[in-house]
């Protein structure tokens, strides 16, 4: 069965602005670009065209999801914000001052949860076997009553929830490789135990004091929300052990009926808002991991929503290193410079990384 694949030329018009990084363009800082700028997804999309691989995965069209899906995730103060802000000439921001939007941002926000979802329900009706949404804005940071993170709307969350308002007996398992902890998809589902949130992020970086150990969801959740807080300087060895001993063993506990992906890259080694080292190398074993406990539990249903990365040269490698394996169509987009990286000694796993792993385990008794 296919790949689908999620594409639509306005995620590349999400408006950001222009800034320094996080800062405001003024006197002192020489605007530039915002961190999260349309580079790195449109030259994303641009290498699935130029590589060849794009016809061979089938197209899925994004619609913008309502008022009523947004809802079933986000308070209302937070969507009649959004909304207000919207339609003011410069827009706004999603919530905590750095997280800006444009002129009718809403429209495209709610494009890209439209995107995940679109994703998501050719993968649950079987029209596809797996999928990857390349919206944008990204989505796993934003919380029922705020965006935050770059983030407006919690675009995985409120696909899982539309689709269980299809099938309430749905369950699902979340695995989200961003190198931020994906705070906004556990607090949604934070007492909810038909979704296991598994976050696999760089300790303490964003947001800071979120995604320790013992944070493990609450009530009817308690026990739902897995974090692996990995020590900086993190590359394969330690990402490919997590999703060995941790992810896997979680996945086959729970038993979903599909596994969704909030996919960043900014856990690669040459991320400017990261500090940890996976080569595109990494995410595509990482990849055939997922993919091979999805044939054995749930029909190997896996949907890939995009979120964080911020390298315009390398996110497209590992972005298509991961449908490459996602489609099984082999597109070797790996240049001799970059394939050094893969002998890199960051890549061992050492005693700092497995000791988290450890923990993870006894506490989740994996």
């Amino acid at each position: 069965m296919a790949t689908g694949y999620v594409w639509h030329e306005l995620y590349g018009w999400h408006d950001t602005g222009t800034n320094a990084g996080l800062l405001p363009g003024n006197l002192v800082m020489q605007p530039y670009l915002h961190f999260e700028s349309p580079e790195s997804k449109q030259r994303f999309h641009s290498l699935v065209e130029v590589s060849g691989l794009a016809a061979h995965l089938v197209r899925i069209e994004p619609t913008q999801v309502s008022d009523e899906d947004i809802l079933r995730v986000h308070t209302a103060e937070h969507l009649a914000r959004i909304q207000r802000e919207s339609m003011q000439p410069r827009g706004g921001d999603a919530g905590d001052g750095t997280s800006p939007f444009g002129h009718r941002g809403f429209e495209i926000a709610a494009l890209a949860a439209g995107g995940a979802w679109a994703a998501l329900d050719a993968v649950l009706n079987d029209r596809v076997q797996n999928a990857y949404a390349l919206v944008r804005p990204p989505g796993h940071h934003a919380r029922p009553e705020t965006g935050m993170g770059f983030c407006i709307f919690a675009n995985a969350s409120i696909a899982i929830r539309k689709a269980q308002s299809v099938d309430p007996n749905l369950r699902v398992v979340t695995v989200d490789w961003d190198v931020h902890h994906g705070n906004g998809t556990q607090a949604v589902f934070w007492e909810d135990p038909s979704v296991l949130t598994i976050s696999l992020h760089q300790n303490d970086l964003f947001p800071r004091n979120s995604g320790a150990i013992t944070e493990i969801g609450a009530g009817a959740g308690q026990g739902y929300a897995i974090n692996v807080p990995l020590p900086a300087g993190t590359g394969n060895g330690g990402y490919l052990a997590t999703l060995t001993d941790v992810v896997v063993p979680a996945i086959r506990k729970h038993r979903p009926d599909v596994i969704v992906v909030p996919s960043g890259f900014d856990a690669s080694c040459f991320d400017p808002l990261g500090r940890m080292s996976v080569t595109t190398t990494g995410y595509r074993e990482m990849t055939r991991i997922l993919m091979d406990v999805a044939n054995e539990v749930c029909g190997g249903r896996i949907m890939m929503t995009h979120e964080g990365g911020y390298s315009p040269t390398y996110v497209p490698l590992c972005g298509v290193s991961v449908l490459s394996e996602l489609s099984g169509v082999h597109v070797d987009v790996i240049e001799p410079l970059y394939e050094t990286y893969d002998t890199m000694p960051e890549h061992e796993l050492i005693p700092s990384q497995m000791a988290v792993i450890e923990q993870v385990r006894e506490l989740h008794a994996l």
